[in-house]
């Protein structure tokens, strides 16, 4: 989905951290704040993704040298959200916020937005060190989302997703599902039921998909400070792309890849076609109610 070029960009609404890292280690002893960010998180369990050699233990003794590199201070409008990632990150940011912080309200929530911080290398959260092999997650703790634009070029090239922005976006979208979640009280049933199929952890991450789903509905009618619309309408192409995303990062498609076979009991994400299913289910109805993958029967078939 393509931003309008006068669409006008907010640099400040995220934190931009990369480069500022001069070093040190990440902490690898956190088996417990692993097991926390991946109830939560966007992210792979790791033990898929070490037989892809994408995973694994976090970089050590990292050095992040980027001065005269990229800025978010760079980003000003939409024309540039639709020329570089760190840049569709803050609009697509700033696209969520404008339809959640309206949409809730209908419901009599309120909601605060989450913080968003760009990163490279490492980042420390208040979940604990985290490295860019864990991909992007959300921490409940601080309540911010985190990104490295680098695991953009991985869903392409390691997980087979298209080069399409949607596909982005919609990871942009699925993390802030994620706070959605832990502002309705939904995102604690993660950590109820262990993995597999029918877990909490399958449950909630299929949720923050329909919920991604839901803003792609209506992400060309969000509005900047200005009044001028974010986004381009929709396109089939665009709709391909997000899907291509969803399906890339189901725990079928990654275990498939990363052993040969196939287990469900050790699913924390859900299927392909599950993660394909429930981001439709989202942007064809635009209703939260049938986001309900809690209490849902069948999580192969939305609200069947």
């Amino acid at each position: 989905m393509s931003f309008n070029d006068d669409a006008r960009l907010d640099s400040n609404r995220v934190k931009d951290s990369r480069g500022r890292s001069k070093g040190g280690k990440v902490a690898a002893g956190g088996g417990g704040i692993l097991i926390l960010l991946l109830a939560a998180v966007f992210g792979f369990n790791p033990d898929m993704l070490s037989g892809l050699g994408i995973g694994g233990a976090p970089a050590t003794n990292q050095t992040q040298e980027q001065a005269g590199g990229p800025s978010i201070e760079e980003c000003k409008t939409g024309a540039d959200a639709n020329n570089r990632a760190d840049c569709r990150i803050l609009a697509t940011t700033q696209s969520l916020d404008s339809f959640w912080l309206s949409y809730l309200p209908k419901y009599n929530v309120k909601v605060g937005k989450p913080g968003v911080e760009i990163f490279s290398g490492q980042v420390n959260t208040a979940c604990g060190a985290a490295s860019s092999a864990m991909g992007p997650f959300y921490c409940p703790g601080d309540q911010v989302a985190y990104f490295d634009t680098g695991f953009f070029n991985d869903l392409r090239t390691d997980f087979g997703a298209d080069g399409g922005a949607l596909a982005e976006e919609y990871v942009v979208a699925h993390e802030y599902g994620h706070h959605i979640q832990n502002t309705i009280g939904t995102l604690a049933a993660s950590q109820q039921g262990g993995s597999g199929a029918n877990s909490g952890s399958v449950r909630v991450e299929l949720q923050a998909d329909c919920f991604a789903g839901m803003w792609a509905a209506y992400a060309s009618q969000t509005k900047d400070s200005a009044g001028n619309t974010f986004m381009k309408p929709l396109t089939e192409k665009d709709l391909r792309s997000a899907l291509s995303a969803a399906a890339a990062v189901g725990d079928d498609r990654i275990q498939k890849a990363a052993t040969g076979r196939v287990n469900p009991e050790g699913w924390t994400h859900g299927s392909s076609a599950q993660r394909e299913a429930w981001f439709l289910e989202g942007y064809r109805t635009g209703d939260i109610n049938q986001c309900d993958t809690l209490s849902a029967k069948n999580l192969d078939k939305p609200n069947s």
